[in-house]
């Protein structure tokens, strides 16, 4: 990877650039012999060639990517019989968990249009993420352990672009998401790689602090929140990268500017109101509040979209609980950007955030090698969703509070404070 000249790369040495990193920082490299399951959009294709060539190159055996088409998926919603909506190609999902069983590397290039499906039935919607998160359970739950290395990279499209620049004629929108993208992403720096080793190190510093002070709650503060979140027993705040199962030390979201953990799903307490508008299965959830009793959901408004809200946390028992706390500050580049990117990957790294239904096991103190039902004694969620809307900003405070009850200030306007740093 070349260090010089990072001023005046062209778009294809870029794009070069993003699957290279994708792949070295990423998956944290391959394993000799080591296959890839990869999934993107039709849109994607030049991107996902160039990962699958530096995948090669780092030695994998075998890449094997699975696209999607807009038209294709729009086809089902104006054309499928009823009977459609309640099936998931199961038979799909349980090849991917096999090949990750049998210790396959996972890449996922994000690129969906928020609004492609905006205009269809919510009923419809649900049954389809619903059937799709059954099937898709075996292999959710081999990444969601932490048992390959894996990775989720962006990829600009015409449809997410012009969701995010409206007002700009397509090919300036799609520039400017791919400016964004190469930003936040470290690939317009001079030596990528190295960047994101300095930055990785910071997030785990940040995450050292937190494990060391062992809050009992988070408490929020802010304009329509007041939150006592409740920390999982045993909880283990991480960021940056990890090392998964097989070894390798990989960082599974690119970008990131997180450091997140495990609550308990009993103990959240209050009302919290999102920052953001949430990008839910290629619809638009806006204005979102909620209130908690006794870690569950028992109120739940929207602005837009509040019948595919009620269908969400109506997935299962989980999917009213808390599955996922992380810490974001108002700062971070993506933030700063100034962007609303309508899509999870960049939206949770520019705010504060927590998410509905499953936990990750990695976030509990061996938890990797626990039962489900070990980790549910220690309070960690388990649902067939894991969905992610931001609460943070800059009038947000946040304080954590020790098992004996001391309030200590963690954030205040969105940004850590000193005590913290």
């Amino acid at each position: 990877m070349s260090a010089t000249s990072h001023a005046s790369r062209t778009f294809l040495e870029k794009l070069d650039l993003l699957a290279e990193v994708a792949v070295k920082v990423g998956l944290g490299g391959l394993q000799p012999g080591q296959e890839l399951v990869m999934t993107a959009s039709l849109h994607s294709a030049p991107l996902a060639r160039r990962i699958t060539e530096h995948a090669y190159r780092a030695g994998a055996a075998l890449v094997t990517t699975l696209y999607s088409d807009d038209e294709a998926t729009l086809a089902r919603y104006r054309h499928a019989p009823d009977l459609s909506f309640d099936r998931a190609a199961g038979w799909l999902y349980e090849g991917m968990a096999a090949a990750y069983k049998g210790g396959a590397a996972r890449l996922a290039i994000t690129d969906a249009n928020p609004a492609l499906l905006a205009t269809q039935d919510p009923a419809r919607l649900s049954r389809v993420s619903r059937a799709h998160s059954k099937a898709y359970r075996p292999a959710l739950e081999l990444i969601t352990r932490h048992a390959i290395n894996w990775t989720i990279v962006p990829g600009a499209t015409p449809g997410w672009a012009a969701a995010v620049f409206p007002h700009e004629t397509t090919e300036v929108a799609l520039n400017r998401l791919w400016d964004a993208i190469f930003a936040t992403t470290r690939v317009d720096t001079p030596d990528p790689v190295a960047a994101w080793s300095a930055h990785d190190a910071a997030l785990q510093r940040r995450a050292a602090m937190m494990n060391e002070k062992r809050y009992a709650w988070l408490q929020y503060k802010g304009p329509g929140t007041d939150l006592r979140l409740g920390l999982a027993d045993d909880h283990l705040w991480m960021g940056g990268g990890t090392t998964a199962g097989n070894g390798v030390y990989c960082v599974a979201n690119m970008p990131t500017e997180e450091i997140f953990t495990t609550p308990h799903r009993d103990r959240t307490e209050g009302t919290v109101t999102a920052t953001k508008p949430l990008s839910y299965q290629e619809t638009m959830i806006e204005g979102i509040q909620v209130c908690f009793e006794g870690g569950r959901i028992v109120e739940a408004r929207a602005t837009r979209g509040q019948e595919v809200l009620q269908k969400l946390i109506d997935t299962d028992e989980g999917a009213r609980r808390l599955g996922e706390v992380a810490l974001v500050p108002h700062s971070s580049p993506i933030s700063a950007s100034g962007l609303t990117f309508l899509n999870t990957l960049f939206d949770e790294n520019a705010a504060s955030h927590i998410a509905l239904g499953q936990a990750y096991s990695s976030c509990v103190r061996g938890g990797d090698h626990m039962t489900a039902e070990q980790l549910a004694a220690r309070g960690a969620n388990e649902s067939l969703i894991h969905v992610d809307w931001m609460i943070g900003s800059g009038e947000l405070d946040i304080d954590g509070i020790t098992a004996s009850g001391a309030a200590e200030p963690l954030m205040r306007k969105g940004e850590w404070v000193a005590e913290a740093r």
